[in-house]
């Protein structure tokens, strides 16, 4: 048998791009309630206000390059003339009993969703929580405990509360260490029995690149994106200390935003490209996860002139209180050059040039059939900690046939690819790997371009990038393909013909 029995199948949301009811139940605003819808070629804005003039505006969100995600004097303000996809998104908040229905249907062992922070303690900093919040994730678990799936929560998903971004310039601050782990305790007190596994930060290596998305951080640099993730990395590290007090049998994972990167020549540039490159993201896992600062990281900061605000407690509380496993995301693999003249072609997150061997989708993200276990033996026999992917998956623009019905056999044969890889690292290499759960298994917003057309799910919400649609949920071929790798524990990867057949009865 390839998987263990035990393995957890099934599926990632993150409430930001998924949940909804931005103000309802007494929720206050996030950092992703003032990001606006944008599409492959047009940038996603962050929107504005001027507390003393009233003057308002929007600021391009372009990854790598604002220092500043507003202009000075001003703050981030939701505007009524603007639309933002995450006030609604698909609505889980309103739906949470047919999508987890829907995710029974398909025989998930596990959902993997985030706490909306704002939802429990709406600026972040608040004295209580708010009751309805936690009432809602309530209701949410008991939901998923009817229906014999272990949540997998990530604390904070690409949001942070919008007032602790104003006022203390998100994780720039070290105040945010202990509002994060009050957050932190509060729930998992709360949920103690219901909820086993954490994640602490989403990909928290989008700190280098997007640190306003990242931790709420508003004015930017070198410097203070240091601080930033030097901040998370305590916090997460008390928040695994906290979660073994609480109830022993939890376990805290780091997430971590990964794919292999590939040399587009043998030029010894470009392998010291791959090198560097990759150092820049595995940082955040040799802390988190490894439990202590690397000597390359040491050396960048003595050579850049970056000094810490730091205790010599943050460095004994990062090695003993590091990670009990490590999860990731892995959508595809990249490749650099040092060569200027090759042209490039990326996807949201990713600078690179196009690989001649492999195909992209529409975003220019590759379609790697060797990708999961690359990354599976690279990152295991680096930490020697159970591993788990939390997010892999395809956008695409399905479009509703003259059936009725979706068939996304693109994504059945991503998928297929994708899994017979992750299956060949825990079969032929021996990796401990914990679970398996596919991206946006219900349509969601898109957090790079904040579109719905880039669709991801087993399931199709009618919505359009415009927030127009029913939020109708109607299952795809995927929907259908899925259900049957989960019953045969991941021994049937047939082809699409199958989901096809099935769909059709």
């Amino acid at each position: 048998m390839a998987f263990d029995k035990n393995f957890l199948w099934g599926g990632a949301t993150a409430a930001n791009q998924y949940e909804g009811g931005y103000l309802d139940g007494g929720k206050g605003l996030s950092t992703s309630d003032v990001l606006t819808a944008g599409a492959h070629d047009k940038r996603r804005r962050v929107t504005w206000k001027n507390p003393t003039t009233g003057e308002t505006g929007s600021t391009s969100f372009d990854f790598l390059k604002s220092q500043r995600v507003v202009p000075e004097g001003t703050v981030p303000a939701v505007l009524s003339d603007e639309y933002y996809p995450s006030h609604v998104a698909t609505d889980f908040y309103h739906h949470y009993k047919e999508d987890i229905g829907l995710m029974a249907e398909m025989g998930f062992k596990a959902f993997r969703l985030s706490i909306n922070w704002a939802r429990i303690f709406p600026n972040g900093d608040d004295a209580e929580p708010n009751e309805e919040g936690l009432a809602f994730y309530d209701h949410v678990f008991d939901e998923c405990q009817k229906h014999g799936i272990e949540p997998l929560v990530t604390l904070s998903h690409y949001e942070t509360p919008l007032a602790l971004a104003i006022n203390y310039n998100g994780w720039a601050s070290r105040r945010l260490i202990d509002f994060f782990v009050k957050y932190a305790t509060t729930v998992m007190t709360r949920y103690k029995g219901k909820v086993k596994y954490w994640l602490t930060f989403n990909e928290i290596n989008v700190m280098e690149m997007a640190p306003f998305m990242g931790g709420g951080v508003i004015a930017s640099s070198p410097e203070i994106k240091a601080q930033a993730a030097h901040n998370q990395f305590v916090a997460s590290a008390k928040v695994v200390k906290a979660a073994h007090e609480i109830d022993p049998a939890m376990k805290v994972g780091q997430m971590l935003a990964y794919g292999p990167l590939y040399a587009y020549t043998a030029d010894p540039a470009d392998q010291l490209l791959v090198m560097k490159q990759m150092q820049s993201s595995m940082f955040y896992a040799d802390v988190q996860t490894g439990g202590h600062y690397p000597q390359y990281r040491i050396k960048k900061y003595e050579r850049e002139d970056i000094k810490l605000d730091d205790t010599p407690e943050d460095y004994e509380l990062l090695e003993k209180y590091s990670a009990d496993f490590l999860s990731f995301s892995c959508y595809g693999s990249n490749v650099v050059t040092t060569h200027k003249d090759v042209g490039e072609a990326a996807g949201n997150f990713m600078t690179g040039v196009k690989n001649p061997y492999l195909k992209t989708n529409a975003w220019g993200w590759t379609i790697d059939p060797d990708v999961l276990r690359l990354a599976l033996n690279t990152l295991y026999d680096r930490y020697h900690k159970p591993l788990w992917i939390v997010e892999n998956g395809i956008g695409w623009d399905d479009q509703i046939s003259a059936d009725g019905k979706i068939h996304d056999s693109y994504r059945i044969e991503y998928l297929q690819q994708n899994l017979n890889s992750m299956r060949d690292a825990v079969t032929i290499d021996g990796v401990d790997l914990m679970g398996y759960t596919m991206w946006g298994c219900i349509d969601l917003v898109s957090a790079g371009t904040g579109e719905m057309k880039k669709r991801y799910g087993f399931v199709y919400v009618d919505r359009d990038d415009n927030g127009n649609g029913t939020l109708d949920r109607t299952p795809k071929d995927s929907f259908y393909w899925y259900k049957k790798v989960i019953a045969s524990n991941g021994e049937d990867l047939t082809d699409s013909l199958n989901a096809e057949s099935v769909a059709a009865k």
